[in-house]
C-alpha cells in the first residue's frame, strides 16, 4: 500500500504515511510559533512554483540598483556645487542652478522611494511564497508559522532578526537532497551576506537620513550628502547580494520540486523531528499475511 499523502513510498504509520510524510506532520522544536502540521491528505500538490514572483523581484532589485547609482551621481554633482561655493571657487553659481540641482537631488530620491516599496512588496510576496513551500519540503526546519514570512517584517526591532531566522529554516528545508533525504551540504553565504549588508544598509540608511535633516550650514550639507552616497552604495551591494540570494533560492526550491516527492528530507537521528531514542516509526503489528 502506497503512502496516502504523496502515493509513492509504502505505508509505515497506522494512518496510512510513508515515514517522510509522517515527519512532515509534526510541529517543529523550539520556539513560540512553530510551524503548523502538514493536514493529512496534503502534501507535494500544495508547491507553487517560484520563479515567476523571484524574475519580478530580480528586476525591481535591478531598479534599486539603478535608482541608487543614478542618486549617488546626482549627490556628486550636488555635493560639487556645493563644495565649490564653499571654497570660492563658485562664486558665479546663481541661484537658479544650485535649485536646480537640489530639485535634481530629491527627485532622485523619489525615484529610490518608489524603487524600493515596489521592491518590499514583490520580495515579501516571494518570500511568503517560498516559505510555504518550505513547509512541503521540510517542515520540522521551520521555526516559525507562514505567516510570519509577511508579519515578520513588520514588527519593531524585532524585524531585524525574525525575517533571517525564517530564512535559514527555508534556506535549510530546500536544500537539494537525493532520494534517501541526505546531500551534500548547501553553503549559507548568500543569506548571511544579504542580511548582514541589507541590516547594516537600513541603518546607514536611517543615519543620513537624519544627518541630512539636521544639516544648516553649507558644510554640513555637503557632508551629508557625502554620507547619504556612502549609504546609496552599500544600498546598491545589499541589492545585488538580495539579488544573488533570491536567484540561488529559487533554483534550489525548482530542484527539489523536480525530485518529485522523493526527495522530501527523511529525520536524520538526533536532529529535530527525528524519532530520538524511540527509534523509527514502525508500522503496526498485525496477523502475517497468509
Amino acid at each position: 500500500m502506497l503512502c496516502l499523502t504523496c502515493g509513492t513510498r509504502p505505508v509505515v504509520t497506522a494512518d496510512g504515511r510513508c515515514r517522510g510524510c509522517a515527519m512532515l506532520s509534526r510541529r517543529a522544536p523550539g520556539g513560540l510559533m512553530p510551524a503548523a502540521s502538514t493536514p493529512p491528505g496534503e502534501g507535494w500538490h500544495r508547491l507553487r512554483s517560484p520563479g515567476g514572483l523571484a524574475k519580478a523581484v530580480i528586476v525591481s532589485l535591478s531598479a534599486v540598483i539603478a535608482t541608487d547609482l543614478l542618486a549617488v551621481a546626482v549627490g556628486l554633482y550636488y555635493r560639487g556645487l556645493l563644495g565649490d561655493a564653499l571654497t570660492g571657487d563658485g562664486s558665479d553659481l546663481d541661484d537658479a542652478e544650485a535649485r536646480g540641482a537640489d530639485l535634481l537631488y530629491a527627485e532622485a530620491g523619489s525615484l529610490q522611494m518608489l524603487a524600493m516599496l515596489a521592491t518590499a512588496v514583490l520580495f515579501i510576496i516571494w518570500f511568503h511564497r517560498v516559505r510555504r513551500n518550505a513547509e512541503v519540503f521540510d517542515a520540522s526546519r521551520q521555526p516559525m508559522r507562514p505567516g510570519w514570512a509577511i508579519g515578520g517584517w513588520f514588527v519593531p526591532l524585532a524585524n531585524f532578526w525574525l525575517p533571517r531566522r525564517i530564512a535559514g529554516g527555508i534556506w535549510s528545508a530546500s536544500a537539494g537532497t537525493g532520494p534517501e533525504g541526505a546531500g551534500p551540504p548547501v553553503s549559507k553565504a548568500p543569506l548571511h551576506l544579504w542580511w548582514g549588508f541589507w541590516v547594516f544598509s537600513l541603518l546607514l540608511t536611517r543615519y543620513a537620513g537624519r544627518v541630512y535633516e539636521q544639516a544648516m550650514t553649507g558644510r554640513e550639507i555637503v557632508d551629508a550628502v557625502t554620507t547619504t552616497a556612502v549609504a546609496d552604495v552599500v544600498d546598491g551591494v545589499a541589492a545585488a547580494l538580495a539579488i544573488v540570494f533570491v536567484h540561488k533560492l529559487t533554483r534550489m526550491q525548482r530542484e527539489r520540486m523536480a525530485l518529485g516527492p522523493a526527495s522530501q528530507a527523511l529525520p536524520q537521528e538526533g536532529s529535530p523531528g527525528s524519532s530520538g531514542a524511540a527509534g523509527p516509526v514502525k508500522a503496526p503489528t498485525g496477523p502475517a499475511a497468509p
